[in-house]
């Protein structure tokens, strides 16, 4: 684990940086009873059925369930399996009896499911979790989650998918925890803090799988599965740090990406899996591939049949194939060629066996399905929307809405679509469960509102009717809630969009309905920031509403009627054009910035800066910052800045501010980025009420990858902006002293003497 602390860059917390193995967290070693168990079975073991344990096969997934089909249930009986994935509920039981009582070993399965942003009951997607800036929510959701899988026997879930981005375009965007390192490093570790609990094997636990390691949030074009073709710079300091966080939170298994980095492709990159992961890393766990990701390597051109990929996989380090069908006659033959030495295996075949024993399942007695969880799950679910909710704009004040005497015209394709609420890869939960926007806001109203839902169009296709309805329903109207956006599956995997931007029926409605004068409030609903060009300045009320999950409409309802407060913030930035991506706010200094001359970096048709920034949300009050205050000008290594100032509510209604800390080096061996952010402090404030947020910045956290790509810390300049925002804020300069300069030994008068 101290080859990991040395690779840890300076976005994760100093104390990281400085940790014993003992301190640093990771896996903890097995009982020596356990151990032995793993020992006594990997000595029994036929090389058939080591292989058979690497094996992770598919039951049928259902809306109601999974089932299992009679090839399944034969691997099972003959060992030639040693996982089973969309398997829960009934089928878990029945396949688990095969594999105990039926098989020659009776070594039980583990069943996994991708249980991403909850499991029946359905969470907001994770890039809205993320806008929550809140780690401690992503935990209760993912502890829920893994206590409704676990209940239907479900031991292991591939996520949390920890993929950093800065490419809308990509579709998966959804799915990961937005653009910055600092804030995917803290949700990484909530999130498997989450979904394993302190203990593996305790019920009601799950085994978390970051995924997916290899800058696959990176493709190029924005493409799903595409090459990533960046810089080693880039790989560790922006796509791994995040990676590492969850392993430290111990983080028991790992998912390679499907794409290549740099021509290699991550499933058999032995540097990424091999080289860094298991020995720079030192991570003891389980590496598991994604759906067929061996077999592609013939697709990726790096291997020519199905035993290569599989040789290429094992020597990487991917020890677990899913649903391949690489390890099983193709590495059979492969060790029996003499191409693939048994050793291999069995390092693989114990990783396998040392998770099942951590999750208890070598145990004498094994430990019992949990009963399924009784609390209010609902209530966490709409404590998780609201809070995901951000408010771009809000010209004039029209949010909160009045709460009585309102003619409310509802309009658009996403006013009353309950499944669409879900977003993609929703898992098992029920779409009839969730609730609309239309039906949050009729209940949240009662009587106190006229409402009145007009379609207006669909998602993607022009309904000149429905278009004529909405318009005449605007015009008699007070006010118009404009519910635009994607459906489910225009985001997430496989859903990349070249122009991730409102399709053209919905801004041909959205225009028509501006046109009659009423005021409108968009309400956004997307996997991803979406470009709006003009849109932006012509509403005067934007909300970024994502999927939401179950509970959408009565989380949005209680945005809309100030029964709660906007809080959430941007945690990726929103472009003003497509033209404009990727863009991100830590970007770095060029040597000629952007300016009124011509010969700088800069577009002829628009700003380089965008839309809405990272960070960037509103409230239902205004916040005054006060001056910023340093407790000194000088520190060193080992030491410690507190910074300080006062935030104050300026408004007439109580609020939350997500008060955001960015560091800037000017001038170092290599360029750092403009801002980066280091910290953040959610602070409530009344009305009129003032607080004073103390930051504390260690020097460790100014530490950046050197030229040799080793951790180092220099001394100079540094400013520190402190705001509400990665483009606004109050700024102060300090200057970091080098470490102390060494002795230099002297000779006087024959004695030794140190100057």
């Amino acid at each position: 684990m101290l080859a990991l602390l040395s690779l840890l860059p300076a976005v994760l917390p100093a104390l990281l940086l400085a940790a014993s193995p003992a301190a640093a967290g990771g896996l903890q070693p097995l009982s020596p009873a356990r151990e032995e168990r793993v020992d006594a079975l990997l000595g029994e073991m036929t090389l058939e059925e080591k292989i058979g344990q690497l094996r992770l096969l598919s039951a049928t997934f259902t809306a109601d369930g999974s089932e299992a089909g009679e090839e399944l249930k034969a691997a099972v009986r003959q060992g030639r399996a040693g996982a089973v994935f969309n398997a829960f509920g009934p089928v878990t039981e029945e396949l688990q009896r095969l594999s105990r009582k039926e098989s020659r070993l009776g070594i039980p399965l583990l069943f996994a499911f991708d249980v991403l942003h909850g499991h029946r009951t359905v969470f907001p997607i994770p890039l809205a979790l993320a806008a929550s800036f809140d780690p401690g929510l992503v935990e209760r959701t993912a502890r829920r989650a893994a206590r409704e899988a676990a209940a239907e026997g479900i031991h292991w879930t591939f996520a949390p998918m920890l993929d950093v981005s800065r490419d809308p375009r990509w579709g998966r965007i959804a799915e990961g925890p937005g653009e910055d390192p600092l804030l995917a490093a803290r949700l990484a570790a909530a999130a498997v803090r989450g979904y394993q609990a302190a203990d593996l094997a305790a019920p009601g636990s799950l085994i978390a799988t970051p995924k997916h390691m290899g800058a696959y949030g990176a493709p190029v074009a924005g493409r799903e599965y595409n090459s990533a073709d960046i810089s080693e710079r880039s790989l560790r300091e922006i796509h791994l740090p995040a990676f590492a966080a969850a392993i430290e939170a111990g983080a028991a298994a790992l998912m390679p990406a499907f794409n290549d980095l740099a021509g290699l492709p991550a499933t058999a990159s032995r540097p990424l899996l091999r080289d860094m992961l298991r020995n720079e890393w030192g991570f003891s766990g389980v590496v598991v591939s994604d759906f067929e990701a061996i077999p592609e390597l013939r697709a990726h051109g790096v291997a020519g049949t199905l035993m290569d990929a599989a040789e290429l996989a094992l020597a990487a380090g991917v020890d677990l194939d899913m649903q391949g069908k690489a390890y099983d006659r193709p590495l059979l033959e492969a060790v029996r060629d003499g191409r693939v030495a048994e050793t291999l295996i069995d390092e693989a075949v114990r990783r396998v066996l040392e998770l099942k024993a951590r999750k208890g399942l070598l145990d004498a007695r094994p430990p019992p399905a949990p009963p399924a969880p009784k609390d209010d799950a609902r209530a966490l679910a709409r404590e998780a929307a609201r809070r995901s909710i951000v408010l771009l704009k809000n010209d004039g004040d029209l949010l909160p809405l009045a709460p009585r005497g309102q003619r409310i015209a509802v309009i658009g394709p996403l006013c009353d679509a309950p499944r669409e609420m879900l977003g993609p890869w929703a898992g098992a939960g029920d779409p009839a469960a969730a609730v609309s926007y239309l039906a949050g806001l009729r209940e949240a109203a009662g009587g106190a509102l006229e409402i009145r839902h007009l379609r207006g169009s669909s998602v993607e296709r022009r309904q000149p009717l429905l278009l004529k309805q909405a318009v005449e329903g605007a015009r008699a109207a007070d006010l118009v809630l404009l519910c635009l956006g994607e459906h489910a599956r225009m985001s997430g995997e496989a859903a990349s969009r070249a122009e991730p931007v409102l399709p053209a029926p919905q801004i041909e409605l959205a225009r028509a309905v501006l046109a009659t004068g009423t005021p409108a409030i968009l309400l956004l609903t997307a996997g991803r920031p979406l470009v709006l060009g003009d849109l932006a300045q012509e509403v005067p009320a934007i909300l970024l509403a994502w999927f939401l999950g179950h509970e959408a409409g009565n989380a949005v309802a209680d945005i809309l009627l100030g029964a709660a407060a906007p809080s959430a913030r941007l945690p990726v930035s929103i472009p003003r054009s497509t033209g404009q991506i990727p863009i991100f706010h830590a970007q770095r200094p060029t040597g000629r910035p952007s300016s009124e001359s011509h010969y700088t970096s800069r577009y002829l048709d628009m700003s380089f800066e965008p839309q809405w920034p990272f960070g960037h949300g509103l409230a239902y009050t205004r916040f005054r910052y006060g001056p910023l205050r340093l407790d000194r000008e000088e520190i060193g290594p080992g030491e410690s800045l507190v910074v300080e100032l006062r935030v104050e509510n300026a408004g007439a209604r109580a609020g939350e501010e997500l008060v955001q800390l960015y560091l800037r080096d000017p001038v170092a061996s290599v360029a750092r980025p403009v801002r980066e952010l280091k910290d953040f402090r959610r602070v409530r404030l009344e009305p009129g009420q003032g607080r004073l947020v103390r930051f504390e910045l260690s020097a460790a956290a100014m530490r950046f990858l050197g030229q040799d790509m080793k951790p180092r810390l220099e001394p100079g300049r540094m400013r520190v902006i402190v705001g509400p925002d990665a483009a606004h804020g109050r700024a102060a300069g300090f200057t970091l002293r080098g470490p102390p300069a060494p002795r230099r030994r002297v000779r006087l008068a024959g004695r030794r003497w140190y100057a």
